[in-house]
């Protein structure tokens, strides 16, 4: 004889959680329900509505772990403050870099969590990334802060441990070894020409690679001789208010008018990814490196003389000293312009 199924053994639920069937019979919200009182709304996620019920018990095993601060951290429908300002690129940066935390401190209680293991784990563990292990140490330094906001933690572990000292790239490519590459880049297949118009265009204009990978044809005026981007990693009131006016040159011209020529007429975008869409940063970026060490199998480059897709952000800035003088306005701060982006070998002046 087979047993009643009430809803909790049906569903898997807690006790005095409710789950509510919307009227298209798929989607299905959760609730709890505590005696007397209002309920409390959970979300669609039933593993995710679970556990905060648990959170509200005060059950939850995994409580106070630096994974359960993370989950907080990152929640789809609650996350913090600091979480929500992070551009795409930048949040699946820190979900890579806690892949490599979780192994190490996921299951650790976040209040034993010290400086000194911080140190071992971003000198010691982690001394062959070094840029990675600085991406981990400010992951988990605002995970501290989220820590002590939840009242799991009372310090910030990761002050006083110093992050790796990493010297800025020096080297900008050749203007004979990117012409080389591009040329080489027009006979390849279709997703790999538009991998190598985006190199040039960047050559050409500066952007940063996630200011014009969403780059669309309406934001393209040829009238008017411009193109009209929105400055990232701008802060605070300044954020996504920067809007970067790029004059079409000559040479940008043709590069728009070869993009025109291999436009679908319901595509809008001007980098368009193999399905017409917008280019996620990681497809693009495993599209590049498959590129590069492509070229690198046919002897168009070495491994010497390869390059990153951001140094061509340094060739335009390099490039646009030499021609006028001056570098161009790339970042808030005029410094860092310099220091990063500044790869010319010689400075020229005039004499008394």
């Amino acid at each position: 004889m087979s047993r009643n199924r009430e809803r909790k053994s049906a569903l898997g639920l807690l006790p005095l959680m409710e789950a509510r069937l919307w009227a298209d019979g798929k989607t299905c919200t959760y609730r709890y329900h505590p005696i007397g009182g209002k309920p409390i709304a959970l979300g669609q996620d039933r593993v995710i509505a679970i556990r905060k019920v648990l959170d509200m018990l005060g059950n939850n095993k995994d409580q106070g772990t630096l994974k359960w601060v993370w989950e907080r951290y990152t929640d789809a429908e609650t996350p913090s403050t600091r979480w929500k300002k992070l551009v795409d690129s930048s949040k699946d940066d820190y979900r890579q870099a806690w892949k490599q935390i979780e192994k190490t401190f996921g299951k650790m209680q976040i209040s034993r969590i010290d400086a000194t293991m911080v140190a071992r784990y971003v000198h010691i563990e982690r001394a062959a990334s070094p840029k990675r292990a600085n991406t981990e140490k400010a992951l988990l330094s605002n995970l501290f802060g989220h820590g002590i906001k939840l009242g799991v933690c009372t310090v910030n572990s990761t002050i006083g441990v110093e992050p790796h000292q990493l010297e800025a790239r020096t080297e900008a490519p050749a203007e004979t070894l990117l012409a080389k590459y591009l040329d080489w880049l027009t006979v390849q297949t279709p997703q790999r020409r538009i991998v190598g118009m985006a190199a040039e265009y960047a050559s050409l204009a500066g952007n940063r690679k996630c200011e014009f990978l969403h780059l669309t044809w309406p934001q393209v005026d040829r009238k008017a001789g411009v193109i009209r981007t929105i400055r990232a990693k701008q802060r605070g009131r300044k954020r996504e208010q920067i809007v970067e006016v790029v004059n079409i040159s000559p040479a940008l011209e043709s590069l728009l008018d070869r993009l025109q020529a291999i436009r679908k007429q319901d595509c809008s975008f001007v980098f368009p990814s193999r399905n017409n869409t917008q280019y996620t940063d990681r497809g693009f970026k495993t599209l590049w490196q498959r590129c590069v060490l492509e070229a690198i199998k046919q002897k168009i480059l070495t491994s010497e003389t390869r390059f990153t897709f951001h140094d061509l952000r340094a060739f335009y800035a390099s490039k646009h000293k030499r021609n006028t003088g001056e570098l161009p306005d790339l970042h808030a701060n005029k410094e860092t312009t310099s220091r990063v982006y500044d790869r010319n070998k010689e400075v020229f002046r005039n004499a008394n």
